[in-house]
């Protein structure tokens, strides 16, 4: 099996199940002490952001130029602009992105997709560096546009 094939299989858990895991996120972030400002916000936003990112991700993940596709898709959804909106403090935003990534893989561990050989055990590394990578120009581009709205 290849990396792309293990890879595939991870994608395709997060845009077939994007609902399910964002639903699962969301009870994280709506009760972290970590994340306070989240807690009063829509559920159904909450959840509508989340899954917009979990579906996009397979996009993301295999595109030549990640940061790009990230970009456009935190352009395409207003993802800064609603939560800057909402006062919504930017530890608390990173914090939130993380229990996002978190959340891909406690709900790919549930599913049981990946087998404990050796070799599926190294694909399933590489496949996390580069879901670890996408979320980092996810954070970078963020800050970026959080500290670009607030200075303006």
């Amino acid at each position: 099996m290849s990396i792309s094939i293990i890879a595939d299989k991870l994608m395709d858990l997060c845009f077939r199940s994007s609902g399910e895991i964002a639903e699962h996120w969301y009870k994280s972030v709506s009760t972290s002490p970590r994340t306070p400002a989240f807690h009063a916000l829509p559920k159904d936003l909450l959840i509508r952001q989340a899954s917009t990112f979990f579906k996009n991700m397979k996009t993301m993940y295999f595109a030549e130029n990640a940061v790009d596709e990230v970009h456009q898709l935190l352009d395409k959804m207003g993802y800064v602009e609603a939560l800057i909106a909402k006062d919504v403090p930017l530890a608390e935003i990173i914090y939130a992105l993380i229990l996002m990534r978190r959340h891909i893989w406690l709900y790919a561990d549930t599913q049981c997709i990946f087998s404990d050989t050796p070799m599926d055990i190294f694909q399933q590394s590489e496949s996390i560096n580069r879901v670890v990578l996408v979320f980092d120009y996810i954070v970078f581009l963020v800050v970026q546009k959080y500290e670009n709205k607030r200075s303006h």
